[in-house]
C-alpha cells in the first residue's frame, strides 16, 4: 500500500517540477526582452522564487520519492531488480539525468540574469524553453509504454 502513496506523491512532484521548468524560461524570454530596471528587478525576484520556492522542492522530492518507489517492495518483489534489467528504464534515468542538466542550466541562466550578466537573446530561451517538453514526452513514452 505504501508503494501506491510513494508513487502519488512522486507524480504530484514530478508534475510541480515540470509547472517549474515550463514556466522559468518562459520568465527569461520575457526578461531577455526587458528594459527598463524595474521590469529587471521584479524578473530577478519572479525567477529566483519560482526557482528556490517551487522547482528546487519539487527536483528533490521527485528524486527522493523516485527511489523511494525503487526500494519499496510490492506485489511482485522488489523493482530495482525487476526495472535495473530493462532497456526503457535506463533510457528513462539517462533523461532525467537530462533533466536535471536542464535544471541546473535554468540555475546557471538564473545567475547571469542576477548579476545583469544575460548574453542570450529571447529567441534563444524560446528554443531552450522547449527542451523539458521534449523531455517529458519521452520520459512518459518510455514509462508508460516500455517499448524495450
Amino acid at each position: 500500500m505504501w508503494y501506491l502513496y510513494i508513487k502519488a506523491f512522486h507524480l504530484v512532484a514530478v508534475i510541480a517540477w515540470m509547472a517549474a521548468l515550463f514556466y522559468l524560461p518562459r520568465l527569461y524570454v520575457y526578461h531577455a526582452g526587458t528594459e527598463d530596471e524595474a521590469g529587471n528587478e521584479r524578473f530577478k525576484m519572479m525567477e529566483r522564487k519560482l526557482y528556490k520556492a517551487i522547482a528546487n522542492p519539487a527536483m528533490m522530492a521527485s528524486i527522493a520519492l523516485g527511489i523511494g518507489i525503487l526500494f519499496t517492495p510490492t506485489v511482485q518483489g522488489g523493482l530495482f531488480d525487476l526495472w535495473v534489467s530493462q532497456g526503457w528504464f535506463h533510457a528513462k534515468m539517462t533523461l532525467v539525468a537530462l533533466m536535471l542538466v536542464y535544471h541546473f542550466m535554468c540555475k546557471y541562466h538564473l545567475k547571469q540574469f542576477a548579476e545583469d550578466k544575460n548574453t542570450k537573446s529571447h529567441v534563444y530561451f524560446r528554443w531552450f524553453n522547449e527542451v523539458p517538453t521534449v523531455l517529458l514526452i519521452l520520459i512518459v513514452i518510455l514509462v508508460i509504454v516500455k517499448p524495450f
